[in-house]
């Protein structure tokens, strides 16, 4: 199923909606995402993904040559790129894991930009980049995860000071996992389901993470059975997507959308 942005509206209850999240929504605290990164790391390293993603066999290798759980790193592929081998972002980071360049590529062993765009090449520099940052907080998950999206000279080995930004990316690579191991609504139907074949379409964009979060969270409160997720985009915007395994699927989450008050054209 393709993957479809599709036009929306905004009615006057989703105005309410969207001024009302913004005063209320907090990102999550430190204490919550390291309690729900250490449950992980304590519980749920094995559990398999739910989905065929793309560039499997890259992240099974990967995985195994570094010892790291392949679920989180194909987390953190997710969120970055949405598994996107050409992906390029404002910052100058490029492929599936979003490794910047020249400075991280460089430190890695990676010499030229075109090796970036190569799924396999990627895949393996970014789990050595995140081992190597693991390694650094202790194995700390949530210190290590803000690392890779600040960069380590930022973020405190002690984990004091992280920025907020650096506290929201964990959150966020959360989620992605989240999905990764099954936890949302949209499951596969049958073993090997490919990824590419469940449906995303663009409900709203936005230029902060934090409003895409808390958009999410207070749409979550008034829509159970929707599925959402968010993604960073190589713009440096942040969109909000719901995702449906077929066309019916599509229409019922379009129905629990319009009862919320946003409306599906």
């Amino acid at each position: 199923m393709a993957k479809v942005s599709i036009i929306r509206s905004i009615s006057i209850l989703l105005v309410g909606l969207l001024a009302a999240m913004l005063v209320t929504s907090a990102a999550a605290s430190k204490q919550d995402l390291d309690a729900a990164w250490q449950d992980y790391a304590n519980n749920r390293t094995a559990v398999e993904p739910v989905f065929k993603f793309p560039h499997a066999s890259c992240f099974s290798v990967a995985a195994l040559q570094h010892g790291l759980p392949e679920s989180l790193l194909l987390a953190v592929a997710r969120g970055e790129s949405d598994f996107e081998a050409t992906a390029r972002s404002r910052a100058n980071a490029h492929g599936v894991m979003q490794i910047l360049w020249p400075g991280t590529a460089r430190h890695l062993g990676i010499h030229r930009l075109s090796d970036l765009y190569d799924p396999c090449t990627n895949i393996d520099a970014g789990t050595r980049y995140l081992k190597e940052l693991l390694e650094r907080y202790d194995g700390n998950l949530h210190l290590a995860l803000a690392a890779y999206n600040y960069g380590p000279g930022r973020i405190a080995q002690d984990g004091r000071g992280v920025p907020p930004g650096a506290v929201w990316y964990s959150g966020y690579i959360l989620r992605h996992l989240n999905y990764v191991l099954g936890d949302g609504r949209v499951r596969p139907t049958v073993p090997d389901t490919l990824y590419s074949a469940i449906g995303q379409s663009t409900l709203l964009t936005f230029g902060e993470p934090y409003r895409a979060e808390a958009f999410i969270e207070r749409l979550e409160q008034d829509t159970a059975g929707l599925s959402l997720d968010w993604f960073r985009r190589g713009t440096g915007e942040f969109e909000v997507v719901m995702t449906y395994a077929d066309r019916e699927d599509f229409d019922r989450s379009a129905r629990q959308l319009a009862r919320a008050g946003f409306r599906i054209d």
